[in-house]
């Protein structure tokens, strides 16, 4: 029998009254919408068509979607029925933000466990009661546990425990204090937590061109482009290299994109004060900013277009000189031949 991998993300079964919670939109009917909500394990709750919003309602379609996840507030609750009222117009900006923060959280941490227990072939609750919701209760969110797991797994892992009833020889029940985390549960979640939450550098690029047709230009460049990197620093080192004349790029990597940032914007503004002093240009064509995977790819693939083209035409230029050559060879054997 496969485990059961279905829980709520939270300790309590259903949320406070005016707590914040992401929803998603199952259908629309005649009064409102059924919704359920996300991070208690889908359970169904319902917006009336008067919660929408604060203005005049002329569309339903405009405010509600059938799949769109939102934060909604919570209006009531009935625990023995299972009823929940929620509202979307009385949720404010600063409750919107907060219960999206809070909800990717969750549902990283979510993932996290639940791919743990599919791992161990374990019931995912079993798991939440004994690891997750202690965590939660210990550092406000498990996802503040888990970043200290990437570094610290035992300091954070080692100290939880749980109550175990057994059973003696005797007939009499004893409880027992056990570890939480048996050695395969640690490894488990050790390994996920750190593949999806260690921090990976971000990618922080500036395109320029730059120019000096002193008769040492090359050289004015080079000093130039030997200082843009000595502005670089151990947290962001900064490289600098030609892509196809007269364009440059700036590039560096660093956790902080801040930094990083101000790093290379600092580098550019060095290498363009030092090409100036030789009557040569600097012209930011982009300024410094973060680049993703694709974007990194794409420039990966102008450069090797520009490169490719420049190979066809120094080809182009070798070919014309052979053919000059094989002339001069063929005029001058045709003319010893008339001799």
């Amino acid at each position: 029998m496969p485990p059961n991998l279905e829980c709520r993300m939270y300790e309590p079964r259903f949320p406070e009254v005016d707590a914040a919670v992401m929803i998603q939109v199952k259908h629309i009917a005649d009064m409102g919408a059924y919704v359920s909500l996300l991070e208690y394990n889908n359970i169904e709750g319902m917006i009336l068509f008067s919660e929408l919003s604060r203005r005049r309602i002329r569309s339903i379609s405009s405010l509600i979607k059938v799949g769109r996840q939102e934060p909604s507030m919570v209006l009531r609750v009935d625990r023995d029925k299972g009823y929940i009222d929620l509202s979307k117009r009385r949720v404010s900006e600063e409750e919107a933000a907060t219960c999206e923060d809070r909800y990717n959280k969750s549902k990283l941490v979510h993932s996290i466990m639940r791919h743990a227990a599919d791992t161990l072939g374990v019931d995912l609750e079993p798991l939440y009661q004994r690891i997750g919701w202690p965590l939660y209760r210990r550092y406000g969110h498990a996802f503040e546990a888990f970043k200290l797991i990437v570094t610290d797994a035992d300091a954070v892992l080692d100290v939880l425990t749980y109550e175990e009833t057994v059973v003696g020889p005797d007939g009499v029940e004893v409880t027992n204090t056990v570890p939480a985390v048996t050695p395969e549960v640690k490894d488990a979640l050790v390994k996920n937590i750190r593949r999806r939450m260690t921090p990976q550098p971000l990618k922080i690029r500036a395109d320029v061109e730059m120019k000096c047709f002193q008769f040492d230009g090359v050289l004015h460049i080079k000093e130039a482009m030997r200082k843009a990197e000595a502005a670089g620093n151990a947290d962001c080192p900064v490289k600098i290299k030609l892509v196809a004349p007269p364009l440059y790029v700036l590039t560096t990597q660093t956790l902080d994109k801040d930094q990083g940032i101000a790093v290379l914007t600092n580098a550019t503004k060095v290498c363009a004060e030092a090409i100036e002093k030789h009557k040569g240009k600097l012209v930011v064509k982009e300024a410094a900013r973060a680049v993703s995977e694709r974007d990194d790819k794409l420039f990966a693939d102008t450069i090797e277009k520009l490169k490719l083209a420049g190979e066809e035409v120094d080809g182009d230029d070798d070919s014309e000189e052979e053919d000059n050559g094989m002339g001069d060879v063929d005029f001058t054997k045709a003319g010893a031949g008339t001799d």
